[in-house]
């Protein structure tokens, strides 16, 4: 099965065929590191297959995880665009995956023959401070609550597809990181949602056995 890349949605086919021709695939074993925030960063990374975990240092030390992202995703786009540019986050292999690299000098041999490419990363970018812009606003705006719910919907989303059971194999410390709050919280935001039947929680694991339940409980939230 072909996975279809968003961010190479503008392109035409003859584009697209080109870039992906150029890229070099990579494999990834769980829980082994891409890149590390801070890194020297000159490629851009296509998610083929697997999970991959977008994680930051705060000013305290800690490090928190900001999202996660799947097949026909991509990282590394502001890489490509500054010699000196360094990786913004560490970026770690949530299960076995597969991306396809593309360097800076490879991309700008595209961008000489194919101009569009240069406004397939601008759509890209703009498209990723509109995302941003969203969750600041949740941050800022929504229940703490409110919060878990949508993240653990969006995580269904990633893992399951459209299948009505879908296992999460990610920690209530990642979740409540996602969300911006505490692992006490999202458990208890995870205790009413099992209460409610919507999920069953397992060591290491969240198993959504009802995924419209869970859509309308984010849907519902403010």
């Amino acid at each position: 099965m072909t996975t279809e890349f968003a961010l190479l949605r503008s392109l035409e086919p003859e584009e697209r065929r080109q870039v992906l021709a150029s890229c070099i695939p990579r494999r990834f074993k769980r829980r082994e590191i891409l890149c590390h925030e801070g890194d020297p960063g000159d490629t851009l990374h296509l998610v083929r297959s697997g999970l991959l975990l977008i994680r930051v240092a705060t000013p305290l030390g800690y490090t928190a995880t900001l999202t996660m992202i799947g097949p026909g995703d991509s990282f590394g786009e502001l890489a490509l665009l500054s010699d000196d540019a360094r990786r913004t986050a560490t970026v770690e292999a949530a299960e076995n995956a597969e991306t396809l690299t593309l360097s800076r000098a490879q991309l700008a041999v595209l961008r000489e023959a194919h101009p569009t490419i240069d406004r397939m990363i601008t759509a890209t970018l703009v498209e990723q401070v509109r995302r941003l812009s969203a969750n600041v606003l949740e941050a800022l705006y929504l229940p703490v609550e409110a919060r878990v719910v949508r993240r653990l919907a969006n995580l269904a989303r990633i893992y399951g597809g459209p299948a009505p059971i879908v296992e999460i194999r990610l920690t209530q410390d990642d979740l409540a990181s996602m969300a911006g709050t505490t692992r006490v919280t999202a458990n208890r935001v995870l205790r009413d949602l099992e209460q409610r039947g919507i999920l069953a929680l397992r060591r290491g694991r969240i198993i959504v056995t009802d995924r419209a339940g869970l859509a309308a409980a984010a849907n519902a939230t403010p």
